[in-house]
């Protein structure tokens, strides 16, 4: 295995025993961009003269015994809406073409004191309005959508040109692309890693989380994201914590919630089957199977496009004014959308939130973990609008994308994208792991066994 292909846990022991150098896979890493990125189309920037300098300075510290933790030296991807001094940030838009941040973000902040390494900044669908990114291609096949917003993060982390990427999620954007290309992504509970001087698509669903290999490199970078900031008015006022899951495999007393409506509607029957496999191996691993009640389906679309349009629209209403041309279509004509939206279709939405976060809990509290399908289907090839269903049903590509991971945004839950097979074709599928607000350990202890007792996931194939 090439260095770069190493989880963030195998390269962090390797660094911690001097069998590799942060030089070294660092290295690995940006010889990897260089090979493949061209083909992939992950990186709207690469640092390598900041990366290799910075990796320096981590093996000069390794030597001294100054080790700053597990991400000591570890190469990353930053989502191109994540502000570092100096760099860049120009959320895959010609409207930012010019955008240089001043500051670090605060999830820059504190991975850079924690002693990883960036690499450069991954594209996103402009402004981490859409499910695509056209920008870059599948790293399991490249005649394939990547998934988004944060595309660029989850191929970035399944092609071995980052050991792990943060992506942000408003309606799904690090779990589906996750999914689509086979790595684990997490979208922590609202408020827990801090949004400070991260470029905003919709203020009340917005969150920032990890792409990695494992569960367990989740859990590591997640540990190292998460405390209160208070120049985020969302963040929670909780503590810096270890977030690894136990190295057991044994769920005895975990209750498993296995919806009986609304998940597995409209979802192709591969994906059906490799999700209810995984379920079965979570069953097999001690939990108990609970059927759930997903409440308030019909109302689910509405609220969240209900409360992302107007957010985003109002985030972007100077420069849509000033500088419309320089937006994409498809991003233009959304938050032009969004000017033509009633004030009480807004206040609706939030009401519905509210009554959907309770209806939630009262779910939630019968159960630990909801096992859903994270995707409808797996990734579609690049040209195709619509998805046609068993029943006749047509739906939209990023509709049916949305569709299943969009409840964590509006309910502020955390939702774990965990790999649990692929297709006949070859593309993988996403299991995602719901649980209670603040309930990580638990959906991170699930995703972490079940990662555990099946075969390992191969890489994806070179370019």
């Amino acid at each position: 295995m090439e260095l770069s292909e190493l989880s963030l846990a195998a390269a962090a022991d390797a660094i911690r025993t001097r069998r590799v150098s942060p030089v070294e896979l660092v290295d690995s890493v940006l010889d990897r961009i260089e090979q493949v990125d061209p083909d992939l189309g992950a990186y709207v920037t690469v640092t390598a003269e900041r990366a290799r300098r910075s990796a320096r300075e981590a093996e000069h510290e390794a030597a001294a015994g100054r080790l700053r933790g597990p991400l000591h030296g570890i190469p990353m991807g930053l989502k191109d809406l994540i502000d570092v001094a100096g760099t860049a940030t120009t959320a895959s838009s010609r409207v930012r073409a010019d955008h240089r941040a001043d500051t670090d973000s605060t999830v820059a902040a504190r991975l850079a004191a924690a002693g990883a390494v960036l690499v450069g900044k991954t594209h996103t669908h402009e402004f981490a309005y859409g499910l695509t990114t056209p920008q870059t291609r599948n790293a399991r096949d490249r005649g394939r959508v990547a998934g988004g917003s944060s595309g660029g993060s989850a191929v970035a982390v399944a092609s071995g040109t980052a050991t792990f990427a943060l992506g942000t999620d408003t309606g799904g954007s690090i779990r589906v692309p996750a999914a689509l290309n086979g790595v684990v992504g997490l979208k922590p509970t609202y408020g827990l890693v801090p949004r400070h001087g991260v470029t905003s698509l919709s203020w009340s669903l917005d969150h920032v989380g990890p792409l990695t290999r494992t569960v367990e490199d989740a859990a590591l970078v997640l540990s190292a994201l998460a405390g209160h900031d208070p120049r985020d008015p969302a963040s929670l006022s909780i503590t810096a914590a270890d977030r690894r899951p136990g190295p057991g495999t044994d769920l005895t007393g975990l209750r498993v919630g296995v919806p009986r409506n609304y998940y597995f509607d409209h979802v192709d029957p591969e994906v059906e089957a490799a999700v209810r496999r995984a379920i079965d191996q979570l069953q097999a691993l001690g939990a108990r199977l609970v059927e759930v009640e997903i409440p308030m389906t019909r109302y689910i679309q509405a609220t969240q496009w209900g409360l992302m349009v107007p957010e985003a629209t109002a985030y972007h209403e100077q420069a849509l004014r000033a500088i419309p041309d320089l937006y994409e279509a498809d991003v233009r004509i959304l938050l032009e959308a969004g000017e033509l939206m009633p004030a009480g279709d807004y206040l609706r939405a939030q009401r519905s939130r509210t009554l959907m976060r309770q209806e939630w809990t009262r779910m939630l509290n019968e159960v630990d973990v909801i096992a859903a399908p994270t995707v409808p289907a797996t990734a579609v090839p690049t040209d195709q609008q619509t998805i046609t269903w068993s029943d006749g049903t047509v739906e939209g590509v990023s509709d049916a994308y949305v569709r299943l991971s969009a409840p964590a945004n509006i309910t502020g839950v955390p939702s774990l994208s965990v790999p649990v097979g692929h297709d006949t074709a070859g593309l993988p599928i996403g299991m995602q792991l719901l649980g209670r607000p603040l309930g990580e350990a638990a959906l991170l202890r699930a995703g972490h066994a079940y990662e555990q007792t099946t075969p390992a996931r191969e890489p994806a194939p070179a370019a």
